[in-house]
């Protein structure tokens, strides 16, 4: 063997040589950071479950906030039933009011027939009432009876105090048996559905 050879060996054999049990496992310095890890994930868990004063103040605003909106919805619904319940009413009573215009313009035009059954029936002498006379008197007072059905009835006139939001004058005559303004004679019957005056009562008046 040379000098040189046994120099490097020397010089080999001289360098400090790492001691095995001085030197960490890398195994278990990943197992210790990844126990850190775990323990702050799990403090920082356990920290955010618990809300602070800042937070338990947020929720109840929140709580409160909602509420009030609920109470604000339930008063605007229940005010829009009530509105949409007068609706309906107010629907139901014009339509009621409609039909009851619509069934007074049809019976005042059936008026006048009842009066031509009047004038045909006065001016039949009343030696020759027969049997044609009498059965134009069932026509006649089935339409009196239709009429009644349907809330008509005839404006008491004759003998009572002229009225005229019932009567319409078309003569005065004088008359010392009768009291001033009271009705002596009756023109044209007059008829009221109800409440409602189909035709006023064409009569003659005292004074």
């Amino acid at each position: 063997m040379s000098s040189e050879e046994f120099r490097a060996k020397d010089d080999l054999n001289e360098q400090p040589q790492p001691d095995p049990q001085e030197a960490p496992a890398p195994e278990a310095t990943d197992q210790t950071e990844a126990e850190e890890q775990a323990a702050r994930a799990q403090a920082g868990q356990e920290q955010a479950a618990e809300p602070g004063p800042e937070e338990e103040i947020s929720l109840d605003m929140l709580l409160e906030q909602a509420e009030a909106r609920a109470e604000e919805y339930l008063d605007s619904l229940q005010r829009e039933r009530a509105s949409f319940q007068n609706y309906k009413k107010r629907v139901e009573a014009e339509r009621l009011a409609q039909a009851e215009r619509i069934r007074g313009e049809i019976l005042i035009r059936l008026l006048p027939v009842l009066d031509d059954f009047y004038r045909a029936l006065e001016a039949v002498p009343a030696e020759e009432r027969d049997s044609w006379y009498e059965g134009v008197v069932l026509i006649q007072r089935k339409l009196e009876r239709f009429l009644e059905e349907q809330g008509v009835t005839e404006i008491p006139a004759l003998g009572q105090p002229f009225d005229p939001n019932y009567h319409e004058a078309v003569g005065v005559e004088e008359n010392a048996e009768a009291e001033p303004d009271t009705i002596v004679e009756v023109v044209q019957r007059g008829y009221q559905q109800r409440d409602r005056v189909l035709r006023p009562a064409l009569v003659r008046v005292a004074r």
